[in-house]
């Protein structure tokens, strides 16, 4: 199910598209302004024009915590991306509080003071890439070593499970009992970055159903298969990169 927030015609085409997939949407309705459009120009490079979308008031934040206290332990809860000017910092961090005795397994997707307030609550998995985690500690993560080291660190501060990306050489997974693991990605052309870190953790949690080992392999093939494809990728690149995927423990 997807949730958040909506507004005008871009926010009634965003849940259309969603329901056409075949997900559900429980979304705060705003009565002002229109959800944002993102426009990313491909070219040699890649360039971004993010839009801005309208304020969000702490009554209808409010409203969004009450549609997401209805989770259980049953549940896994995807908190992703950048969160509006208009909100506070520790926004995710309100999310968990409303959460916290319910045991939902939430997967945390953000950086800097955004993914750090959420750390004292424990977050099942967080996903930042090498130059994300070491901008925490501020520090280069230029090589596994230096991953792993922060990767522990972060543990300290309440993590259980850390994914970190490294772009074409894979990623380093660290798992709440104390083993690491390598995750060597397969060879491509890269022709998209967007939702590429949405994929692997979609990947992780797919897999997760299954074994951890086989976690990693879908993170890595799903987010090997968007980064491959002009669009996010279908199933069939998914599990087509699979085999070309290998992951080993430290």
């Amino acid at each position: 199910m997807a949730m958040g927030f909506q507004a005008g015609f871009t926010g009634n085409e965003i849940v259309r598209q969603l329901e056409l997939q075949g997900i559900h949407t429980n979304f705060v309705a705003l009565s002002r302004g229109n959800s944002r459009i993102n426009v990313k120009v491909k070219g040699e490079t890649e360039t971004d024009l993010n839009g801005n979308g309208p304020d969000i008031t702490e009554d209808e934040f409010r409203q969004l915590l009450d549609k997401i206290s209805v989770l259980t332990g049953d549940d896994t809860l995807v908190l992703a991306g950048s969160i509006p000017a208009c909100l506070s910092s520790d926004a995710y961090q309100k999310i968990m509080e409303q959460l916290a005795d319910r045991n939902v397994k939430v997967v945390v997707d953000a950086e800097r003071e955004l993914l750090v307030k959420t750390l004292p609550y424990h977050p099942f998995l967080i996903k930042p890439n090498h130059h994300e985690l070491g901008g925490v500690f501020g520090v280069s993560c230029t090589n596994e070593q230096e991953i792993i080291c922060c990767i522990k660190e972060i543990q300290k501060m309440g993590a259980r499970k850390v994914l970190v990306s490294r772009a074409g050489d894979g990623a380093i997974f660290g798992d709440e009992d104390g083993s690491v693991y390598r995750i060597q990605a397969p060879f491509g052309t890269v022709k998209n970055s967007v939702g590429a870190g949405d994929s692997m953790v979609a990947g992780f949690l797919k897999g997760y159903e299954s074994s951890v080992p086989l976690a990693l392999k879908f993170a890595a093939s799903a987010g090997s298969a968007t980064a491959f494809s002009e669009d996010l990728a279908e199933r069939d690149e998914i599990i087509n990169l699979l085999p070309k995927v290998s992951v080993s423990q430290i």
